[in-house]
């Protein structure tokens, strides 16, 4: 006869997580990148590795692609929030639902 082991799933008593998801971190990681980039155009015009036009098309996309992906990330990161809230809430936990105080709504 094996002993029992302890169970991997979460129990009911623990916290939600409420720290970003690995999607979320990752395009997060992108749209800083993003930004990077775009703050290195000045030195890659200068180098001449750029001209003027294709900096300023360039940049422009930069910006655009960043903006979107930070939205991604924070949109991401309120959906897991969201859905580990109401899970809990759902469970019936010591932290779940708005009885204890803390509304997970």
């Amino acid at each position: 006869m094996n002993p029992p082991t302890a169970s991997t799933s979460p129990s009911a008593d623990t916290p939600a997580d409420n720290g970003p998801p690995t999607s979320s971190k990752v395009t997060g990681g992108l749209a800083a990148l993003a930004c990077a980039a775009c703050c290195a155009l000045p030195l890659l015009i200068t180098a001449g590795i750029l001209t003027g036009t294709g900096a300023a098309l360039l940049e422009q996309t930069l910006l655009a692609v960043a903006a979107g992906l930070a939205a991604t990330a924070l949109a991401v990161w309120w959906l897991h929030r969201r859905r580990n809230a109401r899970r809990e809430a759902a469970a019936g936990g010591p932290n779940g639902g708005c009885g204890g105080g803390t509304c997970g709504c």
